[in-house]
């Protein structure tokens, strides 16, 4: 479980494919502090820490996280956004999380806010999906790329978010372009109360 306030962001060090996985060694500051079995949401994807040594640790990808994510197209370099899991003696400051990423989306704007940046993000249009919660609302929450968000001018197949400087400089917000693809993950709340309205 985790509430989509990242950390930092990972930088990628290495890239093994080991038939339909993919092993991602990353390094950060709080590596001295992880444990193997840890989970570590990258990018919003919950993966477990499977090797520590020195500065780096490994988590690896499977064939369905590949297929669902933006993880198959990180590259030696890029930057992850990580989130350790909440601890649960603390406060829940952006909303329930579960690392679990539904989809990926399209950035198919970036504009200027006086200060912030407000982003416009677009995925495929699925009825079905949407009637099982995977929609967004107008100032209902969801997270992009691991971080949890307020929810703007919703479409039935996109949404805007705004993106105050702190969280800019802090996450891999200020790579996002626009073409770029993000990871989404929809508002547990909204599909619990689709599947309720189903019985």
């Amino acid at each position: 479980m985790f509430s989509g306030i990242i950390e930092e962001f990972a930088t990628v060090v290495a890239i093994r494919h080991d038939r339909d996985n993919i092993d991602f060694t990353l390094t950060c500051s709080f590596v001295s502090e992880l444990k193997i079995d840890q989970s570590v949401a990258h990018n919003g994807v919950c993966l477990t820490v499977v090797s520590i040594d020195g500065s780096r640790y490994v988590v690896t990808a499977m064939k369905e996280t590949l297929q669902r994510s933006n993880l198959g197209l990180l590259r030696v370099g890029d930057k992850v956004n990580v989130e350790r899991s909440m601890l649960m003696n603390g406060r829940l400051d952006g909303h329930i999380v579960q690392g679990h990423v539904d989809q990926t989306a399209l950035c198919t704007a970036r504009e200027d806010a006086n200060g912030s940046t407000y982003f416009t993000f677009q995925y495929p249009e699925d009825r079905e999906m949407a009637r099982r919660g995977y929609f967004t609302v107008d100032k209902g929450s969801v997270t992009v790329n691991g971080v949890s968000l307020t929810v703007c001018n919703p479409t039935s197949d996109s949404f805007q978010v705004a993106i105050i400087p702190y969280t800019m400089e802090h996450t891999n917000f200020q790579d996002i372009q626009v073409g770029t693809t993000v990871n989404l993950e929809f508002d547990i709340l909204g599909k619990y109360i689709a599947r309720l309205s189903q019985l």
